[in-house]
């Protein structure tokens, strides 16, 4: 059976869930919720395969955070992660120009690495842009990979320039209390919208000021149904379908 929602980007191998994990898990599939636990180092990568391991309907994204590059990428490590059938994305990767821990220059040559094993395995990439559009943008018409932007921050005219490289864009519960996203979610087609969480960040209103959690993706489904005038019912079963179909989800 399918899922009704998807949340494609979450982090429930942060401590922040060491306390009740299980019971996070079991609530999302309760609501017939399938989650994408992401990576961002080598550490936290290899607990994600651990945590999918145990359930039904949790899978796993591999990968070197543009925050992380004083790691070196190893690419061999994460090619035999990526063996597991249940890792599903590459990354999270990008560029961050805030990022205090590594220069852009270094961000870039991770940044490339990674697409390069994505294109490799021939999988999706989870992009992880944070004032950097442009960078981004440069680079994946230069490379070509697939994938989907997350935690879109971009503007209009950045979000088509995804759109016409094959990319999708996700949103987080920030948009349930900012209205800077307004405009993009009415303008994108839903077949090229996503939705997630970012868990244990951004928890989205009712639950804004909490840690974040899978269930909560519902939230954001029914905003962009609401700032689309579109049912819930056609948001959910839409951005489920581009989940199942980028992510190959099984």
């Amino acid at each position: 059976m399918n899922p009704r929602l998807v949340d494609i980007h979450c982090h429930l191998d942060f401590k922040d869930f060491d306390n009740d994990r299980e019971e996070v898990i079991k609530r999302a599939g309760e609501k017939n919720i399938w989650v994408i636990n992401i990576g961002i180092d080598k550490k936290t990568s290899q607990k994600s395969i651990e945590i999918v391991e145990k359930h039904e309907g949790v899978f796993a994204g591999i990968g070197l955070h543009p925050g992380e590059a004083k790691e070196n990428f190893d690419a061999d490590y994460y090619r035999k992660l990526a063996e597991h059938p249940k890792v599903v994305v590459i990354g999270e990767c990008g560029i961050d120009i805030k990022s205090q821990k590594s220069n852009l220059k270094s961000q870039k040559e991770l940044f490339i690495k990674q697409i390069g094993l994505a294109k490799e395995l021939d999988k999706p990439l989870m992009i992880h842009c944070r004032d950097a559009h442009r960078e981004v943008i440069e680079i994946l018409k230069e490379f070509r990979p697939y994938g989907n932007i997350h935690f879109f921050s971009g503007t209009w005219q950045e979000a088509e320039q995804y759109f016409s490289l094959g990319f999708t864009i996700s949103f987080t519960g920030v948009i349930t209390f900012a209205r800077d996203y307004d405009e993009i979610i009415k303008k994108a087609p839903l077949d090229k919208i996503m939705i997630e969480t970012d868990a244990p960040f951004v928890a989205p209103v009712p639950h804004r000021g909490q840690r974040g959690e899978p269930l909560y993706v519902a939230e954001v489904a029914k905003k962009i149904a609401e700032i689309k005038n579109l049912g819930l019912e056609e948001v959910a079963e839409t951005t489920t379908k581009n989940a199942l179909r980028l992510f190959r989800l099984n």
